[in-house]
């Protein structure tokens, strides 16, 4: 398919141009026209690209992408490299990221859902992007360590941080990535429980003093699904090839 097809499919898929963000999103850095081999990945780094261009793929989807913000405009060192192999090689690079975190059914935190068999989830009100913050009540209590030892084992690694509470979790909000401020809308929204990939100083503090249980379960560890689910969507419906490649990242 063309590159121009893809990215217009995706664009519209994720509402992109309904959503305000840190960097922009869809095609980053632009590559050949054709596409028939596309690999995802959570970053845009440098040991992905090597992978991405060994995979012999026209294109590169990530959540993660360049262009940020606050990042220095200038092209050099690093981030020249990166682009440089980009070039080199003719390879796309597509970068989506509040747009993909919050699609209903491919986004990261409707993902995660799916993962820890969280059902009827739904935005947590008062939050803009809707869905950055989604919560949902479990069928059955548990506790806190209960939680906690289920969230290792689904995403297979040790949580980075965990508040526990005595009290049984009932309601659950969550945001993945770095999401830890939003401890405080979950806490006012009588949640029992938060989930998200990192943490600061005061998150602990806010977690205990408002007697809600705290999981830092890693960014990239929260953030593998939903750029997956976004290529294996693409692949069937466009007849593509597909490969997700986890660069492992312990933050």
């Amino acid at each position: 398919m063309r590159r121009t097809e893809l990215e217009g499919y995706i664009n519209e898929l994720l509402s992109v141009d309904q959503i305000g963000d840190y960097c922009p999103n869809g095609l980053q850095v632009e590559g050949g026209d054709s596409i028939n081999t596309i690999v995802t990945g959570v970053t845009a780094s440098q040991a992905l690209i090597d992978a991405a261009v060994k995979a012999d793929a026209d294109a590169l989807l990530v959540h993660h992408g360049y262009f940020w913000k606050s990042e220095p405009a200038a092209i050099v060192g690093m981030k020249k490299r990166r682009i440089q192999s980009l070039l080199q090689h003719e390879l796309n690079l597509f970068g989506y990221h509040l747009p993909l975190d919050v699609h209903p059914e491919l986004g990261n935190n409707a993902q995660l859902a799916r993962l820890m068999g969280w059902d009827d989830y739904q935005p947590l009100s008062g939050i803009t992007p809707n869905g950055v913050v989604m919560t949902a009540t479990l069928s059955d209590e548990m506790s806190a360590e209960s939680l906690a030892g289920q969230l290792e084992q689904v995403l297979q690694r040790a949580l980075t941080c965990f508040v526990s509470t005595a009290q049984p979790i009932k309601r659950l909000a969550w945001c993945t990535g770095g999401g830890q401020g939003y401890i405080d809308a979950a806490a006012a929204a009588g949640c029992d429980a938060f989930i998200t990939g990192e943490v600061s100083e005061q998150t602990v503090h806010s977690a205990r003093e408002q007697g809600i249980a705290f999981y830092a379960a890693g960014h990239h560890a929260t953030e593998r699904y939903g750029i997956k689910a976004l290529g294996e969507h693409l692949a069937k419906r466009f007849n593509l090839t597909h490969h997700f490649i986890d660069i492992d990242n312990p933050a």
